[in-house]
């Protein structure tokens, strides 16, 4: 995992270094790119998802799938149904994860780069299927504490700086790349 510090100077670098060696040890090139943004537009700090969303799907490729936006978040309440219709509509579906989480104080203000999955909602307690073969995650604030009115506090200023990284990082990585045909799973 990866750590991007979104104060310091070269930080859309690398971000866009980071995600794309990832992407590019993860992604087999034979699977549809699904790009699933979670949270919600209801809470500052869970907000990040939703404008990532917004902010990527006009820039995307029409070969890139994308859910969560903030005109229609993935969030708890729908995050099932949208990964059942995902494992329906698509045989082999290579699943890009972003959302915000909390964490250590000193990764506050960084952004995160994996492999796997992430729990959404695991900072506050919801139970949520693992989701993603691929990871980002924008910690927003700490953890351990009433984290319901620590994601409500946060700073829009960090999610907006956050968000203009990911999506810049993730537009020209992700322009770079020869997709195959889609695979509907329609059998």
């Amino acid at each position: 995992m990866d750590f991007i510090n979104i104060e310091d100077k070269t930080c859309y670098y690398n971000f866009y270094k980071s995600f794309s060696k990832h992407f590019n040890e993860l992604y087999d090139y034979s699977s549809d790119v699904i790009i699933i943004c979670i949270g919600t537009d209801r809470s500052t700090g869970d907000s990040l998802g939703p404008i990532i969303g917004y902010k990527l799907k006009p820039l995307l490729s029409s070969k890139i799938n994308l859910y969560g936006t903030l005109s229609e978040p993935v969030h708890a309440k729908n995050i099932n149904k949208i990964l059942n219709i995902i494992y329906k509509e698509y045989k082999h579906p290579f699943i890009i994860a972003i959302d915000a989480c909390l964490g250590s104080l000193k990764h506050v203000g960084h952004i995160s780069i994996g492999k796997g999955g992430i729990k959404p909602g695991a900072g506050v307690s919801k139970d949520l299927p693992v989701v993603g073969n691929m990871f980002v995650t924008g910690i927003v604030n700490i953890s351990g504490f009433m984290e319901f009115m620590l994601l409500q506090n946060t700073r829009l200023n960090t999610v907006m700086k956050m968000a203009d990284i990911i999506t810049n990082g993730m537009c020209k990585a992700l322009d770079n790349i020869k997709f195959s045909f889609k695979e509907r799973a329609f059998d």
